[in-house]
């Protein structure tokens, strides 16, 4: 009995078998057939491969929300470079919410030659060409997000010529904590004093003939400091063609998370509008000579996450592939095949020719096909 029923099992398993096997002797093969599974294996090869390389790569997602954290202080990193004497110049913070002067103790004033050397000078193009592409191709951003830590240092390269050539300018460098709230950092003459109704500059013991507020932005950031970021302002160099000149940066800070499989920090993005004009109080251009980056925080936070696609996926992916092939070319071979029997059919028939009918005497005629006579000799 218990035979009976495991050929029954059998039986039935076999009956549901949806792949059935074909013995050889009914296969039939033909050189239409090899040349278009040749072609089937070849395209099934190349997108597998191609496949393969979207697995391997990675892509950033951005996700939008909004900032809840105001508590916290916003740090600013600075490395600019003024043409004039650091004794001349004074740089500092001030918070827009509590109208006083945030703490600029972080900042150090370090004299420096304002002319590059010929080494500096190419780190410099090269840093303006990224920005110019990064302006005009923004998914280069996802493989520079992608590449930090891992790629060389932005910062400035040290000079290679003499180091015994006179300093003409001031190197200001250093990071500051603020509130997360609007402000203004500037660089002007005079060295900034406390005062009850704001803050106040010692301007007035430096000769207005040693005015130059040229510079050069070697980096300017926000956050944490993330080596290999490329920041809008990096490699910004300005020359001023007048004493009483004013340089303006209007600046929008963006909260980023940024989470790849390297690292993870805590930065912000930012967008820049420039402006710079001369002073001129009896024309109407009224201000004080500097350069001023006035910021404004965003209220919606970025969050950066890179993802790689998911074996699963690849691998229903790839099955899609093979199996789309296969029951592609397969149909394209048997419309192809059932076009060349009919074009072919047509042509055997059109070979025939008709045969003419034999008249007989009393006028009728006759239109059988005559018979083969055999001669025997």
């Amino acid at each position: 009995m218990r035979r009976l029923n495991r050929k029954k099992t059998l039986s039935l398993v076999k009956e549901l078998d949806a792949f059935p096997k074909v013995p050889d002797s009914y296969v039939e093969t033909s050189a239409s057939g090899g040349t278009v599974s040749l072609i089937a294996f070849t395209t099934m090869a190349l997108l597998t491969i191609m496949e393969f390389s979207v697995y391997q790569d990675t892509w950033m997602k951005y996700e939008y929300e909004v900032d809840k954290d105001f508590s916290s202080k916003l740090r600013i990193n600075i490395d600019i470079t003024v043409a004039m004497k650091c004794q001349y110049v004074g740089a500092d913070v001030l918070d827009l919410a509590e109208t006083m002067v945030a703490s600029a103790d972080g900042l150090s004033y370090e004299p420096a030659v304002f002319d590059l050397s010929p080494h500096q000078r190419e780190w410099q193009r090269m840093l303006q060409l990224i920005q110019s592409r990064l302006q005009e191709e923004h998914s280069l951003q996802d493989v520079i997000f992608k590449s930090a830590f891992k790629s060389s240092s932005t910062a400035l390269p040290p000079r290679e010529d003499d180091l015994l050539l006179t300093p003409d300018a001031c190197r200001i460098h250093g990071h500051l904590y603020v509130n997360k709230v609007a402000g203004n950092f500037h660089i002007t003459v005079g060295k900034a004093i406390p005062h009850p109704r704001g803050h106040a500059h010692l301007a007035a013991l430096v000769n207005h003939d040693s005015y130059n507020f040229s510079h050069r932005i070697d980096h300017l950031s926000f956050g944490e400091l993330v080596p290999g970021i490329i920041n809008p302002l990096d490699g910004t160099e300005k020359i001023a063609v007048d004493h009483n000149q004013m340089f303006q940066y209007f600046i929008t800070v963006v909260p980023t998370k940024l989470h790849t499989y390297k690292i993870s920090a805590d930065t912000h993005q930012f967008s820049v509008t420039e402006r710079e004009r001369i002073i001129n109080h009896a024309a109407g251009s009224h201000g004080v000579s500097g350069i001023f980056m006035k910021y404004d925080l965003s209220s919606l936070m970025v969050t950066v996450t890179e993802e790689h696609m998911p074996f699963w996926q690849f691998f229903v992916r790839l099955c899609g592939i093979i199996g789309g092939i296969f029951s592609t070319t397969g149909m394209l071979h048997g419309i192809g095949k059932f076009i060349v029997e009919i074009i072919c059919c047509r042509f055997r028939l059109g070979s025939y020719k008709p045969v003419h009918s034999i008249p007989f005497e009393d006028g009728h005629t006759d239109n059988h096909l005559p018979l083969l006579e055999n001669n025997t000799h």
